[in-house]
């Protein structure tokens, strides 16, 4: 009978420090939703891993209690810190990072509208004539870039050039690029 069905501000930060369940779960019962939606702003693209960042965040919350201190702040903008701390630490992890480059396109993605296989051609598209408008030296290099994947130190060794020279000959050629296309 002594357990309060609502905690002050104060009240539910003395219980949480205490490690009181009762506390921890009007807690989550008062804050998950809205620390679910700040969580689904940073990580708009997957709920499952939303639902275990949630999770991380009261954790941390269960194990950072300790390092609360009301002068700075009211409980919930301390919660919303380690909320938006840990999607963006989710977002930035190697794991998040490389499950969104595997991810499986749909068959369909490379049918045309008679559902037959398209090719990417650049002619098709007119982008080889307005290539061809380019100085040959800068040519070059936003093909080797662009259309066969070699990063700017790839293209300084290949092509035995300074590395600088790479960057400012490509940033050029997009410049020219851009007022042909305009």
């Amino acid at each position: 009978m002594g357990i309060p069905t609502t905690y002050t501000e104060q009240e539910l930060i003395v219980a949480l420090k205490k490690r009181s369940n009762d506390a921890y779960s009007y807690l989550y019962d008062h804050y998950a939703g809205a620390l679910y939606s700040i969580i689904k702003q940073i990580i708009t693209d997957n709920n499952e891993v939303a639902g275990d960042v949630l999770q991380e965040v009261f954790i941390n919350i269960w194990r950072k209690i300790e390092s609360y201190d009301p002068s700075k702040g009211r409980l919930f903008t301390w919660m919303l810190n380690i909320a938006r701390n840990a999607s963006i630490d989710m977002l930035r992890s190697k794991n998040y990072q490389n499950s969104q480059k595997n991810q499986e396109l749909p068959d369909n993605v490379y049918k045309g509208t008679n559902h037959q296989i398209t090719q990417m051609n650049v002619d098709n598209i007119g982008l080889k004539k307005v290539l061809e408008k380019l100085k040959p030296e800068h040519r070059v290099l936003v093909e080797l870039a662009y259309f066969k994947g070699f990063t700017h130190e790839e293209i300084a060794e290949i092509q035995a050039i300074p590395l600088g020279t790479v960057k400012t000959r490509i940033r050029n050629a997009l410049l020219q690029l851009r007022d042909y296309l305009q």
